[in-house]
């Protein structure tokens, strides 16, 4: 029934957006080298038809497995989701099913109920005000550009990367998204992450590995850093070290859309503020299942399966079925 009700709720806002004509904004990555777009005929894998995507575009993401378009969610929007991230922080509002995490370094403090103890909130389809980001018809006519018509959100999260302590907890390593997702195929599921303010390298922006997307789902496992690693923060164990890497610098309402299978991470917060950004991983409803035994994804599998009985939710099923429940609410 929720699963209904979501991708009910999805198609309905799309059926308002019509077919807009092709947008004329060309955005890159402002830091780094990138592939270049081809100038020959290709055929299209990571991308579907539509009149939305200019050629330049949609051949760069082709190429490169993202695509930054400058200024598309609205200040207005985003102080809205901010106001509403600081209520569930105060806890003057608790949705039903919100994971909130708090980065390793202050998991035990003190602080009294703030956004200084809250790292990431996650799973937020039962909040009206945050959930509205992935009903977006700016985000949701992208969206359509790699997923097609039959649109579900899959998993959300408002990530509240905290000052670094010293310890460079802050840190994300890099990994696929892929990693968590127990769905295929992998072409049709897309994530769109949308900064909440300026982002540079001095506050942890996302930095990519263009390219990327076209390699397999590598192994994950969390990294041997010193100072420690947040719950889930499965890292690549072999990848080039070499490769080029795109520090994505981006604005308040900037919106980079990538695929599951592009290598990213983002570094630490090394600022006094709080830098924040929304997101949401789309997928279209005629994907599939698998089951991950015996796959690169059966350690995180073990690790769902570890904090539903930690936390008193166990419930017998296994990590298809698991995430097909948490994530399909969406």
């Amino acid at each position: 029934m929720e699963q209904q009700r979501a991708s009910a709720r999805l198609r309905i806002v799309l059926g308002h957006l019509g077919r807009p004509s092709a947008v004329a904004v060309v955005a890159s990555p402002t830091s780094g080298p990138i592939a270049p777009a081809s100038s020959h005929p290709q055929q299209f894998q990571y991308t579907l038809d539509n009149n939305v995507l200019s050629l330049e575009q949609r051949k760069f993401y082709e190429e490169n497995g993202f695509l930054v378009i400058k200024n598309l969610v609205s200040d207005a929007d985003i102080q809205r989701f901010r106001v509403e991230f600081e209520k569930i922080c105060r806890q003057e509002s608790k949705p039903v099913g919100l994971m909130i995490m708090r980065d390793v370094s202050i998991a035990k403090s003190e602080y009294s109920p703030s956004e200084k103890i809250i790292s990431k909130i996650q799973d937020f389809q039962e909040d009206k005000e945050l959930f509205r980001f992935c009903t977006l018809p700016e985000i949701l006519k992208y969206v359509e550009c790699f997923t097609g018509p039959n649109i579900m959100a899959m998993h959300a999260m408002l990530i509240n990367k905290p000052p670094d302590t010293g310890k460079k907890t802050s840190r994300h390593p890099l990994h696929q998204d892929l990693h968590y997702f127990p769905f295929r195929p992998s072409n049709r599921i897309v994530c769109a992450w949308t900064a909440m303010e300026h982002i540079d390298r001095n506050n942890g922006c996302l930095v990519v590995l263009p390219g990327t997307h076209k390699l397999p789902l590598k192994p994950h496992d969390y990294p041997q850093w010193e100072g420690g690693v947040n719950t889930m923060y499965h890292g690549i164990q072999d990848y080039d070290k070499d490769h080029a890497r795109v520090h994505l610098v981006m604005e308040k309402g900037d919106t980079v859309f990538f695929h599951p299978l592009l290598i990213h991470g983002s570094g630490r917060n090394q600022t006094q503020g709080f830098r924040k950004s929304i997101s949401c991983h789309f997928a279209s409803a005629d994907c599939h299942y698998i089951d991950v035994k015996g796959t690169v994804q059966e350690n995180i599998e073990k690790e769902v399966l570890e904090n539903d009985r930690l936390y008193g939710t166990e419930s017998g099923l296994n990590f298809k079925v698991q995430l097909h429940e948490k994530n399909q609410d969406a």
